[in-house]
């Protein structure tokens, strides 16, 4: 592994970092604070935010598990040991997870992306975090003396 390796993994946070900056017209933590004050108030935000998260999370993970490879491979003599072998296995698990949370967020930010302009894309809509309660949560309000219909079910049920 060479240092070019770290530097191409750092710059693909950085890049999809100024995307999403040039998308929402301010800086990260401009928009983070925005989406922390209201995140309803713009669902796209909310949810490239979260990724940008889950993705700067993975590429430190990713540097971390590097570093330590680079360590052990120091450390080695000409055959690799099991240690070492499984410290490249957690490289290359961090670089598959850094990976896949680029590519959401690349997905999140491509208003043209397949799936956000078809009837899945207004299923997955409906499935957002609703700012109230789909259905009425609390008893209608009853004139007094008239029965509830689970009342009336339960007597009907008695009465047999």
């Amino acid at each position: 592994m060479s240092d070019g390796m770290s530097e191409d993994s750092a710059d693909v946070v950085r890049v999809l970092t100024e995307r999403i900056e040039a998308r929402f017209d301010m800086g990260m933590d401009q928009l983070k604070a925005a989406v922390a004050a209201a995140p309803t108030a713009n669902p796209d935000a909310t949810d490239v935010v979260k990724w940008h998260g889950l993705l700067v999370e993975a590429q430190s993970v990713l540097e971390r598990a590097e570093d330590e490879l680079l360590a052990a491979l120091h450390t080695q003599p000409s055959e690799v040991d099991d240690p070492t072998m499984g410290l490249a296995h957690r490289v290359n698990a961090a670089v598959t997870a850094r990976d896949g949370r680029a590519m959401v967020v690349r997905w999140l930010l491509d208003p043209n992306a397949p799936g956000k302009k078809d009837l899945a894309a207004e299923r997955l809509a409906r499935l957002r975090p609703r700012t109230g309660p789909a259905v009425q949560t609390s008893a209608p309000n009853r004139p007094a003396g008239s029965t509830a219909p689970a009342t009336a079910w339960r007597s009907a049920r008695a009465a047999r």
